[in-house]
This record gives structure tokens, C-alpha cells and sequence, in this order.
């Protein structure tokens, strides 16, 4: 919530509770008098502006009510009652699809909304939308049977009182410890917080409390996807699917995490069913959508992506995973609609961050690149206010990896892990390259590409051990104190658990970047694996991170100072790394690779200690599913299309400039950013 709340005025917080109890008593027109008075001297308090909207409709005002929440969704344009209130007002005013929209809204950032149900049900059962009637009906029968102080901390939990609303959900859970929705609560609490080892357990425990109970359980499954259990969380998934076979949403996500495990033929078969039960399910689209960009299947893609978003215009999803394509090129009316979105108030922050990445793109490719920096600008913008990365934290964990893994360290624990070649671990930055390099090694016969695989980064979170409340776990100490038989067996668990990706071949990419991390984890437990470090220049690098929308983690990308310092960092290490371990890991220049094709691709695979093959050259000819950002561009013979794309942008990046090494960067360049 804004802090323009947070006064320390006691008369104005006498003025709001006057106002307040003249709502109760319905002295509409006192309450307006006293919240105007209230506003002219701040002009942007939120309870003000949300009791004055209230009030002028009670009053029949609804242009000046309109105005108020207005107003306050550019204050706070993710306050759930706010959209509920602009629900009540297009009601009023008979705008029944706006009311409809506004109401959607509102339940989907804050689902304890009674009246946003109790409205919806009315506008479904009118429709005869009988599943969606069905759907709110349970919704409201299921927010009766709660006690007040579970609603009261719904509300506050969606308004960022995080602190507050835990107090009084441990305080009822002490009263009612098995108490599922409560339990719930406090597990969002943490989930919110990154406390996932706490909300694991918590909705664990609720799911076998209430094992019917399908909320609970989607809930329990997104999180294991969080904390990357990706077996587990299809496991649930299929369970719900059982439970509720006419659920659409839950055999969507089945489809989604068919994708996750690589089925993504199966997916699409399913997405094409679910739309022939339900065509205007705009959601269904975009993930088919998804599925056919990783398949290479283009223009089917951008079929799906137009389908999702004609049905639902404020879709941003779909605008930007076509702009996400690199190659897509919008056409004006679909520029038109993009800005028209970007300038409603009553567009929620997620939704906004996907137009103004799409619209960066597409004013991008006609040359209009002030106008995308801002855009580029304001979504990083919205994301990092959201995020809660911290410069000093990350640099304080991998400095941790220096001091413990030094030369010391890996000459105690010299011999021991699983005697395995398979892996062949590519790893660094995102938008380094590394998808150039899986392509052309998975283009090889004797190797198979994989995906981001995330075994490494699930066995490093859970060597930390209780890693709550600040605490910066056992991680990576704790290798310290490995047996042989402990290597041995995490390494042999790292192989087993990855087979379900393989095709057969003798040979595997993993290519998660930020393994770069682990490398002395990998090295323990896999000594004979190969490790790849794909480099690429500082400037191309970290602009490109900055111009990508990833679809999670990666927060380190959502400002030029971050980027900047997490590229410093992580080469640091890899030094560090290279010092350590001598001869272990091969550094892959992009540039390099761009510049000499064939040298380059000899040089990976006698490092690999595999023959040549011209597969590995011709690697665009390769049919396979890619899912990263970099899918439609390993599609095309290798150029030079990806470099310099930070000079338009040059007179904004001196953030960047300031932060990242410059002893890295050419003079020309450091010259054209100051210029």
C-alpha cells in the first residue's frame, strides 16, 4: 500500500473513523463533507479516496465516484476493493460487462471478496453461464462458513500488511491450529515473504487435512513448482485432475505442466480440447501458444497468441509473448490497442508490465527508441518495486562460495561423487549465449539437449537447511562436512532424476544458467561432469537481461545498477572458479562464436571429447523444443543481429555504465555512453 496512509496527523485519522461511522450509519452526505475536507489537504490517502468513491455512489454521483477511483487506482492499482468498488459503480451505471470485468478483477487479487462473488453470481446466473454461476456460488458459500478475522485478514494481506496479518493468523491458528483456510493464509504469508520450506509445510499439512478440498491442493502444487518439485507438482495436478475431471482450470495447468516435463505435444492436445469445450477461454490460447513457440511452430503460435487476445483485449500476456517471438512485428491497430490498454487506470500492475514490454518492442522496430526506453523502462520499473532482490545479498551469497570453496577445500575433499560423464553443464548469464551452445551440442548424435533442468539449484536449496527469517542456511558450509557416500549418492540422484529428459543419447546438456553458482556443488558430486561457461560482452549481455521479461526469478534484470553488479559478481566468481579449479570449465565467448562458426564448435566438442559432426554447424536445421527466449533465434543460421542492440539506447545506460567493470568494455564504448 502507499505510505501517504502512514500520517501521523491524529486529526486526520479522527476525520477517516468520522467518516467511517457516518458509512455505517448512512449519513452519506456527512461522510462526503468530511472526506472532501480530507483530501483537499491530501489529495492522495487512500481510505479517503475509497470512502468519498463509496459515498458518492450511495449518493447517486457516479461520475464524481468514478473520478475517485480513478484517482486512487493510480495510487494503488492492485487494491483489490478498489476494482471491487468499480464493479459497483459500472453496476450502477448499467455498463454490465465493465462490471463483470471490474469484478473479476477484484476476486482475483483478493478471492474473499463476498460481495464481488455475490455480484458476479447475479451477472452469471442472468447469462445462464451455468459453470461460472456454479463456480461463484461455492466461492460465496465458502466465504459464509469463515470466521470475520479470516476475511479481515484476506483484505489485509492484499494491501500489504503483510506483518500485521501474520500477527493475527498465528494468533487464530493458535486458537484453531488445524484450521485449513487459516493455515493457508499463513503459508501465502510465507510464500509471499520467499519462505517456501514454510509454506510447503503448512499446505501440506492442510491438503491431508482436507484432501478434497481442490483450492488447498492447487495452492500445495504451485508451490512445489515454486521450490521446482516439478514430479511432485505434477503428481498433484493429476491429482485434481481425478477429483474434478470438468474443472478447466485445473486440467489447464495439467497442460502447463506437461510442458514443464517437456510433453509439449500432449499439451497442445489438450489445450485444443479445452477450447472446443470452452472457445473463448483466452488462457487456453496463450498456453497452447506457449507450446507451439517451443516447438518452433511459429505461425501457429502467433495464431493463438491473436485468438487469446481478441477474446480479451487486455490480455497482456499474449501481446507479449508475440512480441517475445523477436521476430513478430505488430501492426498499427495492434500498437493502438497497447497503448490504449497502457492508458486505463483499471489495468492491474501484472498486466501493465506485459504491455509496456511489448510496446518496447514494437516501437524498437520502427526506430522510435526513446520512446521504447520508457516503456522498457517503466515495466523494469514496476517489477523491481515488486521484487526484493538486493544487490548486497546476492553479492554476500557468492562471495560465500569463495570462501569456502577455496583450494583448501577441494584438496580435502579430493577423491569421492558419482563417476559420471553424462552432464554436460552449460551455465553463466542469461541471454549469454547459452542457447546457441545447447543447440549446436544437441545437434551433436551423441548428445541430447534437455532443458533449464533445476536439480542443482533444488539440491543447493535444500543443503540449507532452515533458511527462514533472514538466516542465511548451512549452504554451502555444509559441503564442508560430505561423506564420500553422500557425493556419490547426490550425484547418482542428479543422473536418475534427469533420465526422464533424456532421449537416449550418452550425453546431456543442462543448460540453467545460474548454475554458475554451483559449480563446486556439480564438482563434488559429478567430478568428471563438463562444465561450459558461455561469456558474452558486458553491454550486449546485461542489456539483453534488461530487455527480457523473464517468467520468474532472474530479479537481478529489472534495473541497469542490478545488472551491472550481478554481471561484476558473477564474473568474480568465475575467476574464482577458474583459479580453484584449473582446467575444469570452458569459457565460450558469444562473440567468438558468431565470428568463427566451425573453430569454435571443434573447439566445445574436443572439450566434450566427442568427434566433430557437421550437424553441429548446420544447428538451425535441428528440430527440437526450445523453450528460452533465444527459441526462434537458434532456429536461424548463426549472425551478427543480437550485437551492439544496446546503442540506440546508449544516452540512457549510464547506470549501467557507472556499475559494471569498465576495465571489461571498450573505450569507443565507454566514449559513445558518456558522449
Amino acid at each position: 500500500m502507499n505510505n501517504k496512509n502512514n500520517t501521523n496527523d491524529s486529526s486526520l485519522t479522527v476525520d477517516i473513523n468520522e467518516a467511517t461511522q457516518a458509512i455505517k450509519e448512512g449519513r452519506f452526505d456527512d461522510a462526503l463533507r468530511l472526506l472532501k475536507i480530507t483530501l483537499h489537504d491530501n489529495p492522495d490517502h487512500i481510505d479517503a479516496l475509497y470512502l468519498s468513491a463509496v459515498s458518492a455512489r450511495y449518493l447517486n454521483l457516479l461520475d464524481e465516484s468514478y473520478k475517485y477511483i480513478e484517482q486512487l487506482l493510480i495510487i494503488a492499482p492492485d487494491m483489490a476493493r478498489a476494482y471491487q468498488e468499480l464493479g459497483h459503480i459500472n453496476k450502477a451505471m448499467k455498463n454490465d460487462d465493465k462490471a463483470i470485468a471490474a469484478y473479476r478483477q477484484a476476486c482475483e487479487l483478493n478471492p474473499a471478496l463476498m460481495a464481488s462473488w455475490s455480484s458476479l453470481h447475479e451477472f452469471f446466473v442472468k447469462q445462464g453461464n451455468k459453470l461460472a454461476a456454479k463456480h461463484s456460488l461455492e466461492q460465496i458459500n465458502k466465504l459464509k462458513s469463515l470466521p470475520s478475522t479470516l476475511l479481515y485478514i484476506d483484505q489485509i494481506m492484499n494491501e500489504g500488511r503483510l506483518g500485521i496479518a501474520e500477527k493475527r493468523c498465528r494468533e487464530f491458528l493458535k486458537r484453531n491450529p488445524t484450521h485449513t483456510y487459516g493455515m493457508s493464509q499463513l503459508a501465502e504469508i510465507a510464500n509471499r515473504l520467499g519462505y517456501f520450506d514454510d509454506a510447503e509445510t503448512l499446505l501440506s499439512k492442510a491438503v491431508e487435512f482436507e484432501p478434497n478440498d481442490g483450492e488447498l491442493r492447487m495452492k500445495y502444487a504451485m508451490v512445489l513448482r515454486k521450490k521446482q518439485k516439478f514430479s511432485e507438482t505434477m503428481n498433484q495436478v493429476n491429482i485434481l485432475c481425478e477429483k474434478f475431471p470438468d474443472n478447466i482450470n485445473y486440467q489447464a495447468q495439467r497442460g502447463s505442466e506437461l510442458m514443464q516435463n517437456g510433453e509439449h505435444e500432449k499439451a497442445i492436445d489438450l489445450f485444443n480440447d479445452l477450447i472446443k469445450m470452452n472457445p473463448y477461454n483466452f488462457s487456453s490460447f496463450t498456453s497452447r501458444g506457449h507450446a507451439q513457440k517451443t516447438l518452433g511452430k511459429t505461425d501457429e503460435a502467433i495464431e493463438s497468441y491473436r485468438s487469446a487476445f481478441n477474446i480479451k483485449p487486455d490480455h497482456g500476456e499474449a501481446f507479449f509473448s508475440l512480441s517475445n517471438l523477436k521476430t513478430y512485428s505488430f501492426t498499427d491497430d495492434e500498437i493502438e490497442i497497447i497503448d490504449k490498454q497502457l492508458n486505463r487506470v483499471d489495468l492491474s500492475l501484472k498486466e501493465k508490465v506485459y504491455f509496456h514490454f511489448a510496446l518496447s518492442q514494437a516501437l524498437e522496430s520502427k526506430g522510435e527508441f526513446n520512446e521504447a526506453f520508457y516503456h522498457l523502462n517503466r515495466g523494469n520499473e514496476i517489477k523491481r518495486e515488486q521484487s526484493k532482490y538486493s544487490i548486497e545479498r546476492m553479492d554476500n551469497e557468492l562471495q560465500a562460495q569463495i570462501d569456502v570453496c577455496d583450494k583448501e577445500f577441494f584438496k580435502t575433499l579430493s577423491d569421492g561423487g558419482y563417476d559420471t560423464k553424462d552432464p554436460i553443464f552449460i551455465l553463466g548469464l542469461p541471454r549469454a549465449g547459452s542457447t546457441l551452445i545447447e543447440q549446436i551440442l544437441a545437434s551433436h548424435s551423441m548428445i541430447d539437449g534437455t532443458l533449464e533442468l533445476p536439480n542443482i539449484l533444488s539440491l543447493a536449496q535444500s543443503l540449507r537447511g532452515e533458511d527462514i527469517y533472514g538466516k542465511s542456511g548451512k549452504y554451502p558450509k555444509i559441503m564442508s562436512s560430505f561423506t564420500s557416500d553422500q557425493r556419490y549418492q547426490m550425484g547418482k540422484s542428479f543422473i536418475d532424476e534427469t533420465m526422464m529428459h533424456r532421449d537416449g543419447a550418452p550425453m546431456f546438456t543442462d543448460k540453467m544458467p545460474n548454475n554458475f553458482r554451483h559449480i563446486g556443488l556439480i564438482h563434488l558430486i559429478m567430478p568428471n561432469a563438463k562444465i561450459i561457461d558461455a561469456r558474452r560482452y558486458p553491454l550486449d549481455c546485461c542489456f539483453s537481461m534488461f530487455k527480457q521479461l523473464f517468467a520468474q526469478g532472474q530479479e537481478f534484470s529489472y534495473g541497469l545498477k542490478e545488472a551491472g553488479s550481478y554481471y561484476n559478481s558473477y564474473v568474480k566468481l568465475m575467476n574464482h572458479w577458474d583459479d580453484v579449479l584449473p582446467g575444469k570449465i570452458l569459457r565460450v565467448n558469444n562473440e567468438d562464436v558468431i565470428d568463427d562458426l566451425e573453430g569454435q564448435v571443434k573447439r566445445i566438442l574436443k572439450f566434450i571429447e566427442v568427434p566433430f559432426e557437421d550437424s553441429c554447424v548446420s544447428f538451425h536445421e535441428t528440430k527440437r523444443s526450445v523453450r528460452t527466449a533465444s527459441s526462434e533465434q537458434v532456429r536461424q543460421p548463426i549472425n551478427k543481429k543480437g550485437m551492439d542492440r544496446w546503442k540506440p539506447y546508449a544516452k540512457h545506460l549510464k547506470p549501467l555504465l557507472e556499475t559494471v567493470d569498465n576495465s571489461l568494455l571498450k573505450q569507443e564504448d565507454i566514449d559513445l555512453i558518456n558522449s
